[in-house]
């Protein structure tokens, strides 16, 4: 299998993207090894984490293909996707949609998220190649903004970031969500430094999706 559809074949697997945002690379890694620990393998480490890239490339060197499905988030420009691709970064997403940085993604065979809010941005996206739709920001809309989408457009993959949580993450699959991006709400236990609730609620996240796709 082309591994951009591997990537993405597990991605829609586990059903959740850690959105990693921290203050130090030290930081990043310790909430990247606490969400895999919860059975989250998909980390976006967001190019606001100062040293990004080398937070995607010792991420690469401490965890094994099994264990890591590495992406870049926040990028903005073709440039970033690019420095993020060389550091070891599995897919891409950014917070709109940039055409430079879909056709350098395509190039390279590594799979673009792009953020849009409307039905016409989300066409443009399509067109342009882009894997997934990030419905960003989610809590603009809630779970109803999904099945709304889907009715004209049944055939778009998305994937809500922002307003997405341990009540609602149920809501966003069952109306049609390929997988759901959680950031602070997974992560939110770093900011006192404990690790082992970010772990615990991974698994929490996990469960949860599996339960909604039954």
């Amino acid at each position: 299998m082309i591994e951009k559809f591997e990537t993405l074949r597990r991605i829609e697997e586990v059903g959740v993207v850690a959105v990693v945002r921290a203050e130090s690379q030290e930081i990043a890694e310790k909430i990247s090894k606490a969400c895999i620990e919860g059975g989250i393998p998909a980390i976006e480490v967001t190019f606001t984490v100062p040293g990004a890239d080398k937070v995607i490339t010792a991420l690469k060197n401490k965890f094994s293909k099994e264990e890591l499905i590495v992406g870049a988030g926040t990028v903005l420009d073709s440039e970033t996707a690019r420095i993020a691709i060389l550091a070891g970064a599995q897919y891409i997403v950014s917070p709109g949609f940039d055409l430079e940085t879909v056709k350098l993604c395509n190039r390279y065979q590594i799979p673009y998220m792009a953020g849009c809010m409307t039905i016409t941005e989300m066409i443009k996206a399509m067109e342009a190649g882009t894997d997934i739709i990030k419905l960003f920001p989610g809590d603009a809309f809630g779970p109803s903004m999904v099945k709304n989408v889907k009715a004209p457009l049944p055939q778009v993959p998305i994937m809500p970031t922002g307003g997405v949580s341990l009540e609602n993450v149920d809501q966003w699959i069952k109306n049609g969500c390929v997988a759901v991006g959680v950031g602070g709400k997974l992560t939110g236990g770093a900011k006192t430094g404990n690790y082992a609730e970010i772990t615990a609620v991974a698994k929490q996240f996990v469960e949860k999706v599996k339960e909604a796709r039954k």
